[in-house]
């Protein structure tokens, strides 16, 4: 894998990870990511903006095999996908200096045991000048770091934005052009990473924004070569605004919950109400990440374990209080055998969710006329409240 040009003093260097399906031992990664690093050359120094994941720091290495010199390492982000392999580009360049932000720096020291000596700190919209080559430094904290920042080439109007608007995609193309699959993916990698710090986000967009660049180059995934696709989409993202949509995740285990839902996804569509079902012990958690980017209401499903609920349920439970979506509404469906408290314990696991519960239904043993007529009644109250979305 050989490094690409971009234009003229910029490549793109790092590594193509087709194979990768698992990330942090959490994400799936269904379509692979890459590792993106970009090496800027002015006529007085170079940098390289970010490595490769450690594994695979010897395609880097090779990458670099004939650059003479790296003068800077621009760490914008300390998670090792991105840093792992700052170590070893170091003791390659032994007169290099790593750059990065003041949280960065502490956690480049504990996370990599990278030297003190050898980082130095920049501030929010400092320049560095390579000679010809002006790099601007911006930070973007909680993108989704405390640490995380962006590095903005004024020349050739490039933005370097490390884990913003990424995607975990594997591809030969270079450049993003109007693949919609590209924004696809971005959008999983939105749900499955910078959900939660939406609000954090909302505010970076727009400093971001007030830059003029032609290319954003992200650390996974494909350059933006017509950005405004990806800008337009994050700011629906981290809008307030909600579709008519219901999210319903849900497991069962004798077919009594399973009646449930069918019922329901049933008495929704009937309405005009669109719904996305996720069948908990097959879903692939990216896909439900996805979906509550956009919905105005999550249905949890669930039969009873124990008192509680579905050890599957209480997991994608916590999965959406993790996740923080934009949701404004919640409801509880499901079944038990002698006794339950799921639907206080889910209640209990969602504080940061911050919605109008609609209802909660839990049935005994088979759902029988009346639990269908809730069920109903539960429909009818989604669409009023949906009507005015």
């Amino acid at each position: 894998m050989k490094a690409r040009k971009i234009c003229d003093g910029v490549q793109w260097m790092g590594f193509v990870d087709w194979n990768r399906r698992l990330f942090d031992s959490l994400v799936p990664l269904p379509d692979g990511t890459s590792y993106n690093a970009y090496l800027v050359s002015g006529t007085e120094k170079t940098a390289l903006l970010d490595a490769v994941d450690p594994a695979v720091a010897d395609v880097l290495m090779r990458q670099l095999a004939d650059v003479k010199r790296v003068d800077y390492v621009i760490a914008q982000h300390a998670e090792q996908d991105h840093s792992g392999a700052i170590p070893v580009v170091l003791k390659k360049y032994p007169q290099a200096v790593v750059l990065c932000t003041s949280k960065a720096k502490a956690l480049l020291i504990d996370h990599l045991d990278i030297p003190s000596e050898r980082i130095q700190t920049v501030e929010d919209g400092e320049t560095l000048d390579l000679g010809g080559k002006t790099l601007r430094f911006v930070h973007t904290p909680w993108v989704h770091w405390p640490e995380t920042m962006c590095t903005y080439l004024a020349e050739d109007r490039i933005l370097f934005s490390c884990d913003f608007f990424g995607a975990h995609l594997a591809t030969t193309d270079l450049y993003a052009g109007n693949d919609p699959y590209v924004c696809e993916a971005a959008k999983r990698y939105y749900a499955e990473i910078m959900m939660p710090f939406r609000t954090m986000i909302q505010s970076n967009l727009k400093k971001v924004r007030a830059l003029q660049f032609d290319f954003i180059a992200p650390s996974h995934g494909p350059i933006f070569d017509h950005p405004e696709c990806i800008l337009s989409a994050y700011e629906d993202w981290v809008s307030d605004r909600v579709s008519n949509l219901v999210v319903l995740p849900y497991i069962s285990m004798h077919g009594s919950t399973e009646t449930m839902v069918s019922y329901l996804v049933s008495a929704l569509a009937e309405r005009g109400v669109k719904v996305q079902k996720f069948e908990l012990s097959t879903t692939d958690v990216g896909k439900l990440a996805m979906a509550l980017v956009d919905a105005a209401t999550i249905v949890i499903g669930t039969p009873t374990v124990h008192i509680g609920p579905h050890p599957s349920v209480f997991a994608a439970t916590h999965l959406a209080n993790a996740l923080r979506p934009k949701l404004k509404y919640a409801a509880i469906i499901g079944s038990y055998g002698w006794g339950t408290k799921a639907v206080e314990q889910i209640s209990a696991l969602i504080p940061n969710l911050k919605v109008e519960v609609l209802g909660a239904l839990m049935c005994k043993g088979i759902p029988r006329e009346a639990d269908f007529a809730a069920l109903d009644a539960l429909a009818d109250k989604i669409r009023d409240k949906h009507a005015g979305l």
